[in-house]
């Protein structure tokens, strides 16, 4: 009979992880473009004329794949290095500054804005670029009020000194 191991954690990583992008992305990305698009039909836009529509329909597509590859390798990060999901209930228990988060410190917002973006763009539709900016505000306002005082707390003086290397939003080229 061998020695008991250590105690499991609650709940499968991968479990947590579906669910807090089912919840969270998926609401933003999804669901409230579809419900805006409906609710606001009337006062909506999208692209006329063949050549400025297939334009605005590449570039689209290529903002949102690009979105959807930084946001994934994020989730990535935060699983196996941070151990813990991009949920504010189940956040990572370590500080993650690898992959994207060496050159900024929210790639992952920055990933979903891009795939909301890139929808706007891919539809030629005002409502969603709203939303788009909409999105951007609220997170903005959101770290500076809560997420970064919170990390402050968790992760002390490692975190500060990350926040006084990295920048929030704009990639550092070096």
């Amino acid at each position: 009979m061998s020695a008991p191991g250590p105690p499991r954690e609650k709940g499968s990583p991968l479990w947590r992880q579906l669910l807090s992008i089912l919840l969270l992305p998926t609401t933003v990305v999804i669901v409230v473009p579809l419900w805006l698009r409906s609710a606001l039909a009337d006062l909506d836009t999208e692209w006329t004329g063949t050549s400025l529509a297939l334009a605005g329909r590449v570039t689209g597509v290529i903002m949102f794949v690009t979105g959807l590859v930084l946001f994934s390798w994020c989730i990535v990060l935060f699983a196996k290095v941070g151990r813990g999901t991009l949920a504010p209930w189940d956040p990572t228990k370590r500080l993650v500054a690898v992959g994207p988060y060496r050159h900024v410190r929210n790639p992952m917002i920055s990933a979903v804005a891009a795939m909301l973006i890139g929808e706007a763009v891919f539809l030629g539709s005002a409502v969603l670029a709203g939303w788009s900016v909409v999105f951007i505000m609220i997170n903005h306002a959101y770290f500076l009020l809560s997420e970064e005082p919170g990390l402050e707390k968790r992760f002390g003086s490692a975190y500060l000194e990350y926040k006084r290397q990295v920048p929030r939003w704009m990639p550092r080229i070096s």
